[in-house]
Parts: C-alpha cells; sequence; structure tokens
C-alpha cells in the first residue's frame, strides 16, 4: 500500500514537473512573472519551514533576509560584478547573519524569540530606508540587470522564470538530503523535546543555530533571484509584512512538511490575482479565506488532505482499525 502511494506521488511529482517546464509557453508575460515569483517565495519558505517547522525555532525575520539577499545582489550587480559572485556574498553574508541571529533562540523561547526576530526585522528595515549611501533609501535601486550562463541572457520573462526555477530545483534537492539526513532528525528532536534531544547526545546549541543559518541562507538564496526578477528593488517588500507573509505559506501549506511551502506559497502568490475580479474586496475575501482554514485545519492544507486520506483508508479497510 505504501509502495503504491509513494509511486503515485512520484507520478504527481512529475507531472507537476512537467506542468512548470512548460506552462509559460501558454502564458503572457505577468502570468509568467507570478509563476516565477511563486518560485522564488516558495524559496524563501522552505528556509523558514527548516527553521520552524523542522527545528520549532520561531522567527519573524524571513522577508529580511530575503531582503539583504535583494540588496547584495542589487549592488553587487549594478557596479559590474558577476551574478555568481553575488549568491556567493548573498549566501555567506545570510549565513553568518543568520548564525548570529540564532544565540537569542539559545536564551529565550516561543513568543519572546517571536518579538527578537521582530525587533532584527524592523532593524533590517530602517537600514534598507535610512542608509541611502549603500541602498539608496526610499529611492531604492534601479536597473538591476538579469543574469547571463555561457554568454546566453537570461533577460526575457520566460528565461528568466526557467533561472528561478532551476534554483527552486535546487534548493528543493538540498533540502530533501538534508531533512532526510541525520541533520533533520536532529532538528525534529529539537522541535519535540530540547531536553530529551540533549540528554540523547544531541548538540541542541549546534542545532539551534544552525537551523537559523540554513534557513536564513534559503531566504537569502530567494533574494537573489527576486532582486533581477523585478529589477527594481525599494524597502517596502521587505517590510514586517513579507516575514509576516511567508509564516503564513508555511502555516497554510502545512508547518513540518516538505511540500507545505510550496502550496502555502501558491496559496499566498496566485489567490489574490485569482481575486482581483472582486476589485477593492479581494483583500478582504483573501483574509476571510485564510481565517477560515485556520480555524478549520490549523495543521494546513497537507494535514487536511492527510486526515481525509486516513478516513478513507479507513473506511476502506475497517479491519485495519480493529483493535488486536
Amino acid at each position: 500500500m505504501k509502495t503504491r502511494a509513494g509511486v503515485i506521488g512520484r507520478l504527481v511529482i512529475l507531472a507537476l514537473f512537467a506542468f512548470l517546464v512548460v506552462a509559460p509557453y501558454g502564458l503572457k508575460p505577468y502570468g509568467i512573472y507570478i509563476l516565477s515569483l511563486w518560485a522564488v517565495m516558495t524559496i524563501a519558505a522552505m528556509g523558514l519551514n527548516i527553521t520552524l517547522g523542522y527545528a520549532g525555532q520561531v522567527s519573524l525575520a524571513q522577508g529580511s533576509f530575503v531582503g539583504i539577499g535583494a540588496y547584495t545582489t542589487a549592488i553587487l550587480t549594478t557596479h559590474g560584478y558577476p551574478f555568481g559572485l553575488a549568491i556567493a556574498v548573498s549566501i555567506l553574508l545570510c549565513f553568518a547573519v543568520g548564525w548570529l541571529l540564532g544565540y537569542p533562540a539559545l536564551r529565550v523561547q516561543h513568543h519572546y524569540l517571536a518579538f527578537v526576530t521582530l525587533a532584527f526585522s524592523t532593524l533590517c528595515f530602517l537600514v534598507f530606508r535610512n542608509e541611502e549611501w549603500l541602498t539608496g533609501g526610499i529611492y531604492g535601486i534601479s536597473g538591476i540587470p538579469r543574469p547571463s550562463f555561457f554568454g546566453v541572457p537570461a533577460s526575457s520573462p520566460r528565461a528568466y522564470y526557467y533561472v528561478c526555477l532551476a534554483g527552486l530545483a535546487l534548493v528543493s534537492l538540498a533540502s530533501w538530503g538534508l531533512i532526510r539526513s541525520p541533520w533533520g532528525r536532529a532538528f525534529r528532536a529539537l522541535r519535540e523535546n530540547a531536553m530529551r534531544a540533549l540528554s540523547l547526545g544531541v548538540d541542541t546549541r549546534l542545532y539551534t543555530l544552525m537551523a537559523f543559518a540554513i534557513g536564513s541562507t534559503l531566504g537569502g538564496v530567494a533574494g537573489t533571484l527576486y532582486a533581477p526578477l523585478v529589477q527594481y528593488i525599494d524597502p517596502s517588500p521587505f517590510a514586517l509584512s513579507l516575514s509576516l507573509n511567508l509564516l503564513l505559506m508555511v502555516v497554510v501549506g502545512g508547518s513540518s512538511s516538505f511540500f507545505g511551502p510550496y502550496l502555502g506559497a501558491l496559496i499566498a502568490v496566485l489567490l489574490p490575482e485569482w481575486l482581483r475580479f472582486t476589485e477593492g474586496l479581494y483583500l478582504i475575501v483573501y483574509g476571510a479565506l485564510v481565517v477560515v482554514l485556520m480555524v478549520f485545519c490549523p495543521s494546513g492544507l497537507l494535514g487536511l488532505a492527510g486526515r481525509l486520506l486516513h478516513r478513507t483508508s479507513a473506511a476502506a479497510d475497517p479491519a485495519a482499525e480493529a483493535p488486536r
């Protein structure tokens, strides 16, 4: 039964990947931009899912790391440095800052940690807005070039979409390997009970810091892809609302589920666009739908799907539920 479910799951994943590959050929430039934005936000949400969903460390600063990656890329590429160098610097910078941000998690937990990361998010936004010599302040940075690979420019919306999709594929493979490794098991042990994990020999200090560093690094990767996508950045996209939106993606999709960020980003990015026909009411409708979902399905959409599948299998095989 499990083998059959696994085969079906792999076929569904391959079908979805094939759809993502051919989808741009049936879309206009704005539709391609929305799909590219979904890929970028999924990467950022995957990072938060590692920090929050798997390691259990609350963070309201993921949007700030998207901003750090975006500004690093914008500053370097507009001054003539290659895109590859911008990615490397963004990864190193976000890893280092995320590691430092993890130190408060060694002292405080839960809502206290949320306030610490909230303060960090506010600090980053103030730096983005006020340090004009570095970030351009409220005027932002324009003319961000899109990269070229082996002499082939990715300047068109469709070409850059494939860059974002390739980035998502690489990050997904790396995250899948991490989650299934001893590191992933250590993160889950840290989330369930830190004291018990410590008694079993897990270095909770190291894994707490690594959870923040890895999650923050993926936020920086998302920012690195975001800057050339929009080709102009200013502080407003990286306010606290972005961190809250990324948190929404993780929770709505299914926290601690590998595919939760994919589904959550799909809801957060595409659903507001689908509700545009309501004109000025679309944000109200969107908020109401999210509230209803959280009330009736606090474990997220994948949690709801899991419960429905369990009930279906139990109804099909009553003997499986009978006590032995």
